[in-house]
């Protein structure tokens, strides 16, 4: 979002302590090799993982792209030291990784990993704003070796990479639906894994799939922020043995991310089970949730997809342990892999279809209180595909895997079911009111296609269907609540019941960009949602429509809602409505603005029967002091009659 009041630069500031034994030097000849940008805890920070043929103290070097002489780093690059370890013994070598800080917004920057005189080549990456919409593009399984053909399931993962930056050069997050490799332990396809250098420029939030947790090398390429490594959340319940695990959790630009371990679904090999993952889950969301509009919960193993891994007792298991939570917590979207197809749910709330109305393949979702969207992932190499998978006789909620009354073709929980046998990926438009998620096709029944290189069935045709076509596309629209949230960018919605009703779809109610006035303040203006008032009670007694809004927050960020003010109106005549005075910002008269209840609408005792309806001009004054963000807040509406 655009700024106000001046940003705070922030410094690069260097990690302290690489924990390694030898010092590095000038002599030093490791080989470096398999590096990767991965997600910091927010957007000014990433963390960069790599091996390292040594075990000899490692930094990352850091620096403006705009600051390279000659492709030369300056003497004033920043660095980062290094921690890690000894790899396993199938692996060889050292892992390393260092953390990132106090990136700047809007900035290209160089970086390169190693030692004075032993320095990788150097790669770049871009922030962009820390405020407001982006995007983030999520990628199925590209599990290298499972056609059994190296070279050719790297190919079509390089080339998904290539196609779907392209498509989007200013997509900031790479996600992950894990099974990044057959074979947890075989070094040999995590180097073709890691071969694309999409992988080095933005940064990738790695998941733990079935094909990846059998060995430390997934956690030796992918070190992770806020990571909870407790013997709970691995399937076995031994951190120390020769398997990966852990959930951890980042916020990036207004969402929460969550990614757990979805291996660990049960205790009887002596992990903690779903229920490990439901606590953590809670928590986080308790403990964070507040500072984001947006919760996305990633796990490799679909709850509801599409083919034969849809029917797998684990996936049953799931779908009784968690969709309940999920909808308690308000998260807003799951998005998984495992099954190698696409699908998307229709609104799921407590493990059942939330609207039984909803159409299959709409273009517009409003899932309402509790209500989740499930995506599921195709391959994004091409190296498997999953058929799509007949509904049963099961029951048609829960657990079952019953048929659509409305589609009975499909599964009673997916509102789209596809495979093509081609490569796609999906692309997650994040919006101030709206998520927008289409699934985009990144190949076609041409080479890279490991699977049908190989003999298997393609129905694509390029013609109609060729790369960077729509196989599916839906617009989510949050539910509000009973409120109506206000939301206004500052530069660098109503609980209660009675006779009345938001006028319409009660949408975010969107005050733009404050202007700045001579760096004294910031104003927006803008329009409450409409509120219809009826009344046909025979006593005519007497009525009032108030409100009140709380502090607007962006985080950790806050400014008190006795800035805005506003000028009630009646828009449409009717039950002897009649507006309440204006109150004005507090900026204007050092009042208590709307942070008090203000009156709306009223109507003596007496008043004529019939329907009124309200509205009000939102004036807000901010100080030039506030920070800069995208800030939000709820104003409550609180009706009485005598």
């Amino acid at each position: 979002m655009a700024a106000g009041a001046t940003a705070a630069v922030l410094g690069l500031a260097a990690a302290v302590g690489s924990g390694l034994g030898t010092s590095a030097s000038a002599a030093d000849s490791s080989t470096l090799t398999g590096i990767i940008l991965g997600v910091g805890a927010d957007e000014s920070q990433r963390i960069v993982n790599w091996y390292s043929s040594a075990d000899t103290a490692q930094l990352v070097q850091l620096t403006p792209t705009a600051s390279l002489v000659n492709g030369e780093f300056p003497a004033n690059a920043v660095t980062f030291d290094a921690i890690g370890g000894a790899n396993i013994a199938s692996s060889g070598g050292f892992n390393r990784h260092a953390t990132i800080t106090g990136l700047k917004e809007g900035t290209a920057y160089s970086y390169r990993v190693g030692s004075e005189g032993n320095w990788s080549p150097a790669y770049s990456f871009k922030t962009q704003d820390f405020e407001g919409d982006y995007d983030f593009l999520f990628f199925g399984d590209p599990q290298i070796g499972s056609s059994g053909d190296v070279p050719k399931d790297q190919a079509g993962w390089q080339e998904t990479l290539k196609v779907a930056t392209a498509a989007n050069p200013n997509a900031e997050l790479l996600v992950s639906g894990g099974d990044h490799v057959e074979t947890a332990g075989t070094e040999t396809q995590w180097t073709s894994f890691l071969a694309p250098d999409e992988l080095r420029q933005v940064p990738f939030a790695a998941t733990i799939g079935n094909h990846d947790v059998g060995s430390k090398a997934y956690e030796q390429h992918h070190f992770t922020p806020n990571t909870d490594r407790s013997g709970a959340l691995y399937a076995n319940g031994n951190p120390s043995s020769n398997t990966s695990g852990g959930d951890y959790w980042f916020i990036y630009k207004d969402v929460l991310f969550i990614d757990i371990n979805s291996n660990s679904y049960n205790t009887t090999s002596g992990g903690g089970g779903d229920a490990a993952h439901v606590a953590y889950i809670t928590d986080v969301v308790n403990k964070h949730g507040a500072k984001a509009k947006w919760k996305v919960l990633v796990f490799h193993h679909a709850m509801y997809s599409p083919a034969s891994h849809a029917k797998d007792s684990d996936a049953k298991v799931r779908r009784v342990d968690f969709p309940t939570v999920f909808s308690n917590l308000g998260i807003d979207m799951v998005m998984a892999g495992h099954d190698h197809a696409y699908s998307r749910s229709y609104a799921i709330k407590n493990g059942a279809k939330a609207n039984p109305d909803e159409q299959p393949g709409a273009a517009d979702v409003y899932p309402g209180p509790g209500g989740v969207i499930y995506v599921t992932g195709n391959s994004a190499s091409g190296s498997k595909y999953y058929d799509i998978t007949k509904p049963d006789s099961s029951a048609s909620s829960g657990a079952g895997n019953g048929a659509d009354p409305l589609n009975p073709d499909s599964f009673w929980y997916n509102s789209v079911q596809n495979q093509e046998h081609v490569r796609s990926y999906v692309k997650v438009q994040v919006r101030n009111d709206k998520l927008v998620v289409e699934n985009v096709r990144s190949g076609t029944c041409a080479a890279p296609n490991a699977s049908v290189e190989k003999g298997s069935w393609c129905y694509n045709t390029p013609a109609d269907q060729p790369v960077g076509s729509i196989v599916d596309k839906v617009t989510v629209h949050p539910y509000q609540g009973n409120g109506q949230n206000i939301q206004v960018n500052v530069p660098n919605a109503a609980p209660g019941e009675f006779g009345w009703t938001i006028d319409g779809y009660n949408g975010l109610v969107d005050l733009g960009t404050a202007e700045e006035h001579n760096g004294d303040y910031f104003s927006a203006t803008g329009q409450i949602n409409p509120i219809v008032v009826s009344d046909s009670r025979r006593s005519l007694a007497p009525w009032s429509i108030s409100a009140s809004v709380g502090d607007f927050r962006d985080g950790d960020k806050s400014f008190s809602g006795a800035y805005l003010g506003w000028t009630p109106k009646v828009l449409e005549v009717g039950a002897g409505a009649q507006a309440s005075g204006s109150v004005s910002s507090a900026y204007d008269d050092n009042g208590a603005g709307l942070s008090v209840s203000r009156g709306l609408g009223w109507a003596t005792q007496g008043h004529p029967r019939g329907t009124a309806k309200l509205g009000a001009d939102l004036d807000l004054k901010i100080p030039g002091s506030v920070e800069k963000g995208s800030y939000r807040a709820t104003l409550t509406i609180t009706a009485l009659s005598s």
